[in-house]
């Protein structure tokens, strides 16, 4: 019988339009299985994330029909959503589920998140038996595919977010993060991303400083951290390696006297400066200071869009070698021809 995937992406519907049929986690084995108890079809995945809703399938022409009609009901669909929605069927279903699995079709391509999401997903439908022969081969195969273009490509290679990008610089000047102190000026989002990035490979001492001390302390909470009065920030300067400033400031707020005026104290260790402030927060004439390393978010959106490019450059090569596993499949018996 053939394989169906009927779906939602982020780039087929707004997110107030994903949102009303996002599944938790947790749910998507039990909704698979209501698939195929309620709506005809003989196997399910169903896969949740917050950039795509997507069910996998298998029955025949018949049932799917009936299982369109099906979604239509049990999703409450107006119009307006059932023209968000896509449908692929046989290869093409295959295709496009190789595609999200090696992060191909993500809103940030490459992202590996992507990769475990869709083995939980199809784990907690293989627990509620809501799959089969099909579906088994299908997503075992999908499995095997991602992973060969993750090691035969360099689509997952470097960083395509400025937190990351900071991270990454971060580690090379320091190694081991987790020896190394954060300070975090300002406690707005793009303070809270990169932080975050830190918090993800091994940072462990982290300030926040804040003009709002709730909001200082609330982030530092969230971080395992240390809230620090704003007017205290100049002094948290000389315990930490690492500095995130994204304020509002008219004007800079650090400048090399600052600096300069706990060196000693710091015993001349090097500073890594991340500035993601506009207007910027940090003068750039700190880095006439020798151990200073400073970069704006300027520069740091220019290492992620050469990280874009060359991800970009690989795509030809992961297509290639999800048309060739897909046009294999047949031999398994894994998918009908469309």
């Amino acid at each position: 019988m053939p394989i169906y995937c009927l779906g939602l992406n982020y780039r087929s519907a707004p997110v107030e339009v994903r949102e009303r049929f996002a599944i938790l986690d947790s749910r998507q084995g039990e909704e698979a299985k209501q698939m195929v108890l309620q709506a005809g079809v003989s196997e399910a995945v169903v896969l949740s994330t917050c950039n795509r809703t997507e069910y996998y399938l298998v029955g025949s022409e018949s049932d799917w029909a009936g299982f369109k009609h099906f979604i239509i009901r049990h999703l409450s669909l107006d119009s307006i959503a059932q023209e968000c929605f896509y449908d692929y069927k046989g290869r093409e279903a295959a295709k496009h589920l190789c595609r999200v699995m090696s992060g191909m079709d993500s809103m940030v391509l490459g992202e590996t998140e992507i990769f475990g999401q869709v083995k939980k997903a199809y784990q907690l439908a293989l627990e509620v038996q809501a799959t089969r022969g099909n579906l088994n081969q299908l997503f075992q195969k999908a499995i095997s595919v991602a992973k060969k273009v993750r090691n035969s490509t360099q689509i997952q290679m470097g960083q395509t977010s400025i937190g990351n990008v900071a991270v990454d610089l971060a580690e090379k000047i320091f190694g081991d993060l987790g020896k190394s102190p954060v300070m975090i000026i300002g406690a707005g989002e793009m303070s809270r991303v990169t932080g975050q990035s830190l918090l993800s490979r091994g940072a462990k001492s982290i300030f926040v400083a804040n003009r709002s001390f709730d909001k200082a302390e609330s982030l530092a909470q969230e971080m395992s951290g240390k809230a620090v009065r704003f007017d205290d920030w100049a002094d948290t300067l000389s315990q930490v390696d690492v500095v995130i400033s994204s304020t509002s400031a008219p004007h800079y707020l650090i400048g090399p006297d600052d600096i300069e005026a706990v060196r000693r104290k710091r015993k001349f260790r090097p500073l890594f400066l991340i500035d993601i402030a506009v207007p910027r927060d940090i003068n750039p004439e700190v880095t006439s200071i020798e151990e200073v390393y400073l970069y704006d978010i300027d520069a740091l959106e220019q290492i992620a869009d050469k990280a874009r490019d060359k991800r970009q450059a690989q795509l030809k090569l992961c297509e290639e070698i999800v048309k060739e596993a897909v046009e294999g499949m047949s031999i398994f018996g894994v998918v009908e021809s469309s």
